[in-house]
């Protein structure tokens, strides 16, 4: 812990500064995350660019927008939205994180209108190769190492039961359909028991409020059914904080990590932790969240990525199309040429101090073949009171790759 905390705070230096610009940027970087409420790591990471690089608005290179949160019903709305960037002759990239439905409508229509800009998605939640026809780049979240990974976890902290919570919207995406199967095949290999267990959408008519009274009431239940020794996973950001509450209270059960892990996913909301006066300051909110969560009696039983994997999305990918911008490289045919997958975690490293990223080309499932526009990445594994769980030297198995 005083490694990182010693690693992050020389790095963290080369973020603090704020950009002044002398006069206009000619540079302007276009990027697009959800809200406080549905995705606050996404939207942090662009305030972080902005911080660094300034504001468009006020000469800088920065243009930041957000999607509504009921995107799925305002899904024109939401590429307008995006397609807007367009509009400004100094935009060289756009970046969509996270790349909610739609987003390959918005960059369609970009690329119409002006093909020298670079396309780029963090977290993809289209189909790959939907996605893939229009981005120049699109990250994911490693699921496929991840469904294994995250089951042998929780089989070296001694869990013998698992919860993967979900609903159809989710489960109909490719990759998070295809980590739940991992999911209950590594189960199965390991002696774990699997079970599956539907919950509102938050998009529906329920709403966020209603998604989060149902995980508030079932949790416990969930519990008494199956024992302390059952760890939950959730595929939504909006489940997460009323499950790491009902987790911290006497019945036990443990939670791995997120689906997209951060120090920051529901952990301040759940346990009540004020994070005012280190906004930012990863390694200060990693202390303050492992703190609590030990003084709540849940040690060895909680854990996170290090940095939040929104945030370092956003971050990462404002550094990538910043450095690519002024290597002159452009949308398309010159992006294909330039690009390499060492880029992205150069960058991503560079933004996570004291962390380090892992993963590789997409590979479709159906072909075989190596998608060099889809880049799949995972962090390391912290647990609160226990530390790092080395789960990124763990070798996942190839029959767990080939599983749909």
């Amino acid at each position: 812990m005083k490694r990182f905390l010693a690693a992050m705070c020389l790095g963290m230096m080369a973020f603090a500064t704020q950009a002044v610009a002398a006069e206009p940027a000619k540079i302007h970087i276009g990027i697009c995350t959800g809200t406080v409420s549905q995705s606050e790591d996404d939207l942090r990471g662009a305030e972080a660019l902005i911080k660094k690089y300034g504001d468009v608005a006020n000469g800088g290179m920065i243009k930041h927008i957000t999607y509504p949160d009921n995107f799925m019903t305002e899904m024109e709305t939401t590429i307008s939205q995006i397609v807007s960037f367009a509009d400004d002759p100094d935009m060289k990239a756009v970046i969509v994180n996270q790349g909610i439905p739609g987003t390959t409508a918005a960059f369609q229509r970009i690329r119409e209108k002006r093909p020298d800009i670079m396309l780029l998605v963090g977290e993809a939640h289209e189909d790959p190769n939907v996605i893939e026809s229009a981005a120049d780049l699109a990250i994911n979240a490693d699921n496929i190492s991840r469904g294994y990974l995250i089951i042998a976890a929780a089989k070296k902290l001694g869990v013998t039961d698992f919860v993967h919570i979900s609903f159809p919207r989710h489960m109909s995406y490719e990759l998070l359909s295809r980590r739940r199967n991992i999911m209950e095949a590594a189960c199965k290999e390991l002696g774990i028991t699997f079970h599956f267990m539907s919950a509102p959408d938050p998009t529906s008519d329920v709403g966020v409020a209603g998604a989060q009274q149902y995980i508030l009431e079932q949790v416990p239940q969930w519990l008494d059914k199956l024992g302390p020794k059952t760890a939950f996973f959730c595929t939504n950001d909006a489940h997460t904080e009323p499950l790491l509450k009902r987790l911290t209270e006497d019945k036990g059960g443990y939670f791995i990590e997120a689906d997209l892990p951060s120090p920051l996913m529901g952990y301040p909301g759940a346990l009540g932790i004020d994070l005012a006066d280190v906004s930012g300051d990863f390694p200060a909110i990693l202390k303050r969240v492992e703190d609590t969560v030990i003084a709540k009696g849940a040690g060895g039983r909680m854990g996170t990525w290090t940095y939040s994997y929104g945030f370092t999305n956003s971050l990462g990918l404002g550094e990538l199309a910043i450095k690519y911008a002024k290597e002159g490289v452009t949308g398309g045919r010159s992006f294909r040429r330039h690009f390499k997958k060492e880029d992205v975690f150069a960058a991503y490293n560079a933004a996570t101090p004291g962390s380090t990223w892992s993963g590789g080309y997409y590979v479709d499932i159906a072909t075989g073949k190596e998608k060099k526009n889809h880049v799949l990445v995972f962090e390391d594994l912290y647990i609160f009171g226990k530390g790092y769980m080395n789960m990124t030297e763990v070798p996942v198995p190839d029959q767990f790759k080939k599983i749909k």
